[in-house]
Protein backbone atom coordinates (compact mmCIF):
# COMPACT_ATOMS: atom_id res chain seq x y z
CA UNK A 1 0.00 0.00 0.00
CA UNK A 2 1.45 3.37 -0.94
CA UNK A 3 1.35 6.31 1.36
CA UNK A 4 -0.66 9.31 0.37
CA UNK A 5 1.56 12.37 0.54
CA UNK A 6 0.41 14.94 3.02
CA UNK A 7 0.08 18.45 1.80
CA UNK A 8 0.37 21.56 3.81
CA UNK A 9 -2.01 24.10 2.48
CA UNK A 10 -0.40 27.45 1.98
CA UNK A 11 -2.66 30.32 2.98
CA UNK A 12 -4.13 32.31 0.13
CA UNK A 13 -1.85 35.10 -1.03
CA UNK A 14 -2.84 38.59 0.02
CA UNK A 15 -1.35 42.07 0.24
CA UNK A 16 -0.80 43.38 3.75
CA UNK A 17 -1.15 47.13 4.27
CA UNK A 18 1.82 47.04 6.68
CA UNK A 19 4.08 44.67 8.58
CA UNK A 20 6.04 44.35 11.80
CA UNK A 21 9.60 43.17 11.10
CA UNK A 22 12.20 42.13 13.67
CA UNK A 23 15.92 41.51 13.20
CA UNK A 24 17.48 39.90 16.27
CA UNK A 25 20.34 37.58 17.21
CA UNK A 26 24.01 37.89 18.12
CA UNK A 27 25.26 38.40 14.57
CA UNK A 28 26.20 41.60 12.79
CA UNK A 29 23.80 43.23 10.37
CA UNK A 30 20.52 43.78 12.22
CA UNK A 31 20.50 47.56 11.87
CA UNK A 32 22.32 47.43 8.53
CA UNK A 33 19.53 45.31 7.05
CA UNK A 34 16.89 47.65 8.46
CA UNK A 35 18.64 50.60 6.83
CA UNK A 36 18.59 48.67 3.56
CA UNK A 37 14.81 48.57 3.88
CA UNK A 38 14.89 52.32 4.58
CA UNK A 39 16.54 52.76 1.16
CA UNK A 40 13.90 50.61 -0.50
CA UNK A 41 11.10 52.58 1.17
CA UNK A 42 12.60 55.96 0.22
CA UNK A 43 12.98 54.71 -3.37
CA UNK A 44 9.21 54.10 -3.34
CA UNK A 45 8.56 57.64 -2.06
CA UNK A 46 7.57 56.50 1.41
CA UNK A 47 7.85 58.80 4.38
CA UNK A 48 10.39 57.15 6.74
CA UNK A 49 11.41 57.71 10.36
CA UNK A 50 14.21 56.17 12.43
CA UNK A 51 14.40 56.24 16.22
CA UNK A 52 17.66 54.96 17.71
CA UNK A 53 17.50 53.78 21.31
CA UNK A 54 21.22 53.44 22.07
CA UNK A 55 23.16 55.62 19.68
CA UNK A 56 23.30 59.31 20.50
CA UNK A 57 23.43 62.17 18.03
CA UNK A 58 27.10 62.64 18.95
CA UNK A 59 28.02 59.40 17.16
CA UNK A 60 27.62 60.89 13.68
CA UNK A 61 27.08 57.54 11.97
CA UNK A 62 27.22 57.41 8.19
CA UNK A 63 23.72 56.06 7.71
CA UNK A 64 22.22 58.93 9.72
CA UNK A 65 24.07 61.55 7.69
CA UNK A 66 23.02 60.22 4.29
CA UNK A 67 19.46 59.33 5.32
CA UNK A 68 18.77 62.66 7.03
CA UNK A 69 20.67 65.04 4.75
CA UNK A 70 20.22 63.43 1.35
CA UNK A 71 17.16 61.19 1.55
CA UNK A 72 14.82 63.19 3.79
CA UNK A 73 14.44 60.52 6.47
CA UNK A 74 13.26 61.83 9.84
CA UNK A 75 15.96 60.59 12.22
CA UNK A 76 16.18 60.74 16.00
CA UNK A 77 19.24 59.33 17.79
CA UNK A 78 17.90 59.62 21.33
CA UNK A 79 20.10 57.09 23.14
CA UNK A 80 22.97 57.65 25.53
CA UNK A 81 25.40 55.16 24.02
CA UNK A 82 26.56 51.81 25.31
CA UNK A 83 25.47 51.05 28.87
CA UNK A 84 28.90 49.70 29.83
CA UNK A 85 30.28 53.22 29.21
CA UNK A 86 27.56 54.90 31.26
CA UNK A 87 28.23 57.06 34.28
CA UNK A 88 24.53 57.12 35.22
CA UNK A 89 22.20 54.25 34.27
CA UNK A 90 19.25 56.11 35.80
CA UNK A 91 19.73 58.87 33.25
CA UNK A 92 20.11 56.27 30.48
CA UNK A 93 16.80 54.73 31.54
CA UNK A 94 15.07 58.13 31.46
CA UNK A 95 16.48 58.83 27.99
CA UNK A 96 15.25 55.41 26.76
CA UNK A 97 11.79 56.17 28.14
CA UNK A 98 11.82 59.49 26.27
CA UNK A 99 12.93 57.72 23.09
CA UNK A 100 10.00 55.32 23.47
CA UNK A 101 7.52 58.19 24.01
CA UNK A 102 8.80 59.78 20.82
CA UNK A 103 8.72 56.49 18.89
CA UNK A 104 5.20 55.70 20.07
CA UNK A 105 3.94 59.17 19.08
CA UNK A 106 5.63 58.80 15.69
CA UNK A 107 3.96 55.44 15.08
CA UNK A 108 0.54 56.55 16.31
CA UNK A 109 0.62 59.74 14.22
CA UNK A 110 0.60 57.57 11.09
CA UNK A 111 2.57 60.10 9.01
CA UNK A 112 5.38 57.66 8.20
CA UNK A 113 4.92 54.49 6.19
CA UNK A 114 8.07 53.00 7.74
CA UNK A 115 9.32 53.51 11.29
CA UNK A 116 12.59 51.83 12.32
CA UNK A 117 13.05 51.26 16.06
CA UNK A 118 16.78 50.63 16.12
CA UNK A 119 18.05 48.64 19.12
CA UNK A 120 14.68 48.76 20.90
CA UNK A 121 15.08 45.25 22.31
CA UNK A 122 17.71 46.37 24.83
CA UNK A 123 15.56 48.84 26.82
CA UNK A 124 12.67 46.37 26.56
CA UNK A 125 14.78 43.59 28.10
CA UNK A 126 16.29 45.85 30.77
CA UNK A 127 12.84 46.90 31.98
CA UNK A 128 13.40 50.52 30.91
CA UNK A 129 10.35 50.48 28.64
CA UNK A 130 7.30 48.28 29.02
CA UNK A 131 7.35 45.40 26.48
CA UNK A 132 3.56 45.08 26.73
CA UNK A 133 3.14 48.73 25.79
CA UNK A 134 5.51 48.34 22.85
CA UNK A 135 3.66 45.25 21.63
CA UNK A 136 0.25 46.93 22.02
CA UNK A 137 1.48 49.96 20.05
CA UNK A 138 2.76 47.71 17.27
CA UNK A 139 -0.41 45.62 17.23
CA UNK A 140 -2.69 48.69 17.19
CA UNK A 141 -0.57 50.84 14.83
CA UNK A 142 -2.22 52.75 12.00
CA UNK A 143 -3.02 50.49 9.07
CA UNK A 144 -0.32 51.81 6.69
CA UNK A 145 2.60 52.01 9.17
CA UNK A 146 5.26 49.30 8.88
CA UNK A 147 7.56 49.03 11.91
CA UNK A 148 11.03 47.48 11.82
CA UNK A 149 12.56 46.59 15.22
CA UNK A 150 16.19 45.62 15.77
CA UNK A 151 18.35 44.34 18.62
CA UNK A 152 19.59 41.19 20.32
CA UNK A 153 17.37 38.91 22.37
CA UNK A 154 14.00 40.04 21.02
CA UNK A 155 11.41 39.38 23.74
CA UNK A 156 8.95 36.58 23.00
CA UNK A 157 6.02 39.01 22.92
CA UNK A 158 7.78 41.07 20.23
CA UNK A 159 8.45 37.93 18.20
CA UNK A 160 4.80 36.93 18.57
CA UNK A 161 3.41 40.24 17.27
CA UNK A 162 5.85 40.36 14.34
CA UNK A 163 5.03 39.22 10.83
CA UNK A 164 8.66 38.49 9.93
CA UNK A 165 11.50 37.70 12.34
CA UNK A 166 15.07 37.15 11.20
CA UNK A 167 17.78 35.93 13.55
CA UNK A 168 21.30 37.01 12.64
CA UNK A 169 23.83 34.43 13.86
CA UNK A 170 27.48 35.25 14.40
CA UNK A 171 29.81 32.76 12.74
CA UNK A 172 32.92 34.94 13.03
CA UNK A 173 33.49 38.62 13.81
CA UNK A 174 36.61 40.74 13.33
CA UNK A 175 36.09 42.33 16.76
CA UNK A 176 36.79 38.95 18.39
CA UNK A 177 40.34 39.10 17.01
CA UNK A 178 40.87 42.65 18.27
CA UNK A 179 39.85 44.57 15.15
CA UNK A 180 38.03 47.80 16.07
CA UNK A 181 34.86 49.01 14.33
CA UNK A 182 35.52 50.79 11.02
CA UNK A 183 33.88 53.89 9.61
CA UNK A 184 32.01 52.97 6.45
CA UNK A 185 31.58 49.35 7.54
CA UNK A 186 30.32 49.38 11.11
CA UNK A 187 29.06 52.96 11.42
Amino acid sequence: MSEVPTTHEKPASRRAPSLVLVNTGDGKGKSTAAFGVVLRAVARDWSVAVVQFLKSGAWQVGEEKVCRDRLGVDWWAIGQGFTWDSADLTEDEAVAAEAWRHARATIEAGAHQLVVLDEITYPMNWGWIDPDEVVATLRDRPRAVTVFCTGRDAPAALVDVADTVTEMRKVKHAYDSGVLARKGIDY
